[in-house]
């Protein structure tokens, strides 16, 4: 069969990665890495950051194009794709209106079922979707939970297709000289990684941690990541803690990578108890580097971590603080999550991904050949 050629956004890899970067970093890759891989031709709509040589930022303000694109399915932005593609790849959430077979890739769903916990421009970027789903998108999906959760919230005839995303690489240990924040040194934490949004259920760990901290003196709890929507609810979380614990919470706000990995390198567990997840890179980023894990049985958490976790109810705060507590303590239990987790790892290659997408994106192309 002839090359299969995709337009491919890659708006997300312009920017500090979060991740979606992260994904979309990976998918590229892992389609570029096959024997006979589609043509990615990258495409951008935001005009912050510099498409790639070859590349092709689409003339429309994204703000602009998504208060369009919410309500009418015009312009169809063909004539701007770079080289004469056959499938449209929309890798973050949206995907522009256009005559060619389009995919579009849908990481959690979160920001449709609660609008009114997002910020304007993201909850439009919902209306986006939700109008090209309506007119024919098929959904491209990293996780069952959230294939669930579209035919949930946009009807049982939508196509998804679930490819799941591959691990991380594990970031390698800093060096013994660099210590970017002195006081967690030689003392165990928890830690927890991300945006601080509400979607992440940080004031619950917080009051969790506060039961678990009595019995434990020497514990820290670090909240590793940028300011988000819920960090006046941290705030006031920790204001709530007795006063000789509110120095054990400590934000760094956003992080480089090198700080990240010595973060995962020294911590003693890591905390995801989030409310939903698409996929969970720092589950795998964790087990990758023998951190045991404690996380919410919520969205695609379970379906990622398998039997390496302590999964818990998200909301029940007692539950997570006994978690947190037995992997503080067990050790037999910490060594049975280590070695599960490293099986885990082994079961989310790169490889895959990057067939299951090369796939899909024949099957479109064909679609484009019978009309």
């Amino acid at each position: 069969m002839a090359q299969v050629t995709v337009a491919f956004d890659i708006g997300p890899t312009l920017t500090p990665l979060t991740g979606v970067g992260q994904a979309v970093v990976g998918m590229r890759d892992a389609v570029m890495g096959l024997p006979d891989a589609p043509a990615l031709l990258p495409y951008v709509l935001s005009w912050r950051g510099t498409p790639p040589a070859g590349g092709r930022r689409l003339p429309l303000p994204a703000a602009l194009a998504h208060r369009w694109w919410a309500r009418r399915s015009w312009p169809p932005v063909d004539r701007w794709l770079p080289g004469t593609p056959q499938v449209l790849h929309g890798t973050n959430y949206v995907v522009p209106p256009a005559r060619l077979p389009r995919l579009v890739s849908v990481y959690d769903c979160w920001f449709l079922r609660h609008t009114e916990h997002v910020h304007p421009d993201v909850a439009r970027a919902g209306a986006v979707l939700r109008r090209a789903v309506a007119t024919g998108a098929v959904v491209h999906t990293s996780s069952q939970a959230s294939a669930d959760a579209v035919h949930e919230l946009m009807g049982d005839r939508v196509r998804v297709h679930v490819i799941p995303l591959g691990a991380p690489t594990p970031p390698p240990a800093p060096t013994s000289t660099f210590r970017p924040i002195p006081e967690l040194l030689n003392r165990p934490f928890v830690l927890a990684l991300g945006t601080l949004e509400r979607r992440k259920n940080l004031p619950r760990l917080i009051e969790a941690f506060a039961g678990v901290s009595r019995a434990h003196g020497d514990v820290r709890l670090v909240l590793a990541g940028g300011a988000g929507n819920d960090a006046d609810a941290i705030d006031e979380a920790i204001a709530r803690l007795p006063r000789d614990l509110t120095d054990r919470v400590l934000l760094t706000g956003r992080i480089d990578e090198v700080t990240k990995a010595w973060l995962l390198h020294h911590a003693t567990v890591l905390a995801y108890p989030s409310l939903d997840e698409g996929f969970g890179f720092p589950l795998l980023e964790a087990m990758a580097l023998n951190l045991p894990v404690v996380a919410a049985r919520a969205g695609s958490i379970p379906e990622v971590a398998g039997d390496a976790a302590v999964l818990v109810n998200p909301l029940d705060v007692d539950s997570l603080g006994a978690a947190l507590a037995t992997v503080l303590d067990d050790e037999t239990r910490r060594h049975a999550l280590i070695a599960a987790g490293r099986r885990r790892v082994e079961a989310y290659p790169w490889s895959a991904t990057g067939q299951g997408l090369a796939d899909l994106y024949a099957a479109l192309a064909m679609e484009t050949s019978q009309r």
